[in-house]
């Protein structure tokens, strides 16, 4: 069976869906959409795409249409999810959902009502070393500390400083660290230890209205998670699980690929799950045996999660000051 996909967005993220996705006999790439007419034609022609269109509505309303990857700025993944929700296409969204649990609460119901899967594009849930840290966690005695962070230097803000409207930047697109790179710090949380019973957030609001950097503490039932995050600085130092036998080291948040575990006075074990060089493989995989299978939800990372993070980060956008014209509608 070959799925008919549309893209919305022309960016890198977009690129390397198109490429990975591919590799799976199942997908055809049939439109891409881009508010600009000269750049949706020339990425049509340029990924081999049967049609383009500049507007979602006009996408949503081809009925070749079976599915939509979605890779647009952040404050847009809730309207034109809805789109295409509505019109019956399955939607695969880059993380986060959306702007807030407001938006994201109204993603899933559309697709409940119109019995379409919804998923979001967070790769690591669906990689090996993923379930490789779970399935160690018991290794490590009583969870007592843990430090996730996800912090890297945006390749766009020297541009942003020099007074450039950089959409990765700006307010109206719902943009800052915490929702672009935070959720890869906070997921992983939210995955092994479910909701915290509190949290508390600091965060440094840059020019444009966002967060720079900032983290959030998180109090559990006999531990804390400290989750931290940037775009305007880089850390090179792992995450790491802390229990009262031993510690994981997690060498990267985003792509997992290499986990150690060090315990006082044993050898320290190396875990290198077999990871694929497309480190969206297994994503689009996911998502194309539930489409295929007639699955609304993915079972390695269901929305309840997605629901979950969000609410989290509009508790923690509280508490440091951050408001978005998104949380206003």
């Amino acid at each position: 069976m070959k799925i008919y996909f549309a893209t919305v967005g022309t960016s890198w993220i977009t690129e390397e869906f198109i490429e990975t996705a591919k590799q799976f006999p199942e997908f055809y790439l049939y439109a891409v959409c881009s508010r600009d007419a000269k750049k949706a034609q020339a990425f049509a022609e340029k990924h081999g795409a049967e049609t383009w269109f500049t507007s979602p509505e006009e996408a949503a309303a081809d009925p070749k249409i079976n599915s939509v990857y979605i890779a647009s700025p952040n404050s847009l993944h809730c309207p034109q999810a809805l789109l295409f929700l509505k019109a019956k296409k399955n939607v695969f969204c880059e993380k986060p959902l959306a702007s807030n649990r407001k938006e994201t609460a109204a993603m899933i119901a559309a697709a409940k009502e119109n019995g379409v899967l919804l998923a979001e594009a967070y790769k690591p849930a669906a990689m090996p070393a993923f379930a490789a840290i779970k399935e160690n966690l018991a290794a490590l005695g009583k969870i007592r500390n843990v430090y996730f962070e996800f912090s890297k230097y945006s390749s766009r803000y020297d541009a942003h400083k020099r007074g450039e409207n950089v959409n990765t930047f700006q307010n109206e697109f719902s943009n800052g660290a915490l929702l672009d790179l935070g959720l890869y710090s906070l997921m992983p949380a939210l995955h092994f230890f479910g909701k915290p019973k509190q949290i508390r957030a600091l965060a440094e609001i840059i020019p444009g209205g966002v967060d720079g950097t900032g983290s959030m503490i998180m109090q559990y039932d006999g531990f804390v998670v400290t989750v931290a995050f940037s775009k305007i600085s880089t850390s090179y130092l792992p995450c790491q699980i802390q229990g009262e036998k031993a510690t994981m080291l997690i060498d990267k948040l985003n792509i997992p690929e290499k986990i150690e575990i060090l315990a006082p006075g044993k050898e320290k074990t190396v875990l290198l799950p077999p990871q694929k060089k497309e480190s969206m493989r297994e994503e689009i995989r996911d998502f194309i045996d539930c489409v295929l299978s007639g699955k609304k939800e993915s079972s390695v990372h269901p929305l309840a999660y997605s629901l979950a993070a969000a609410e989290i980060m509009d508790e923690a956008r509280k508490q440091f000051g951050l408001v978005y014209p998104a949380d206003q509608k």
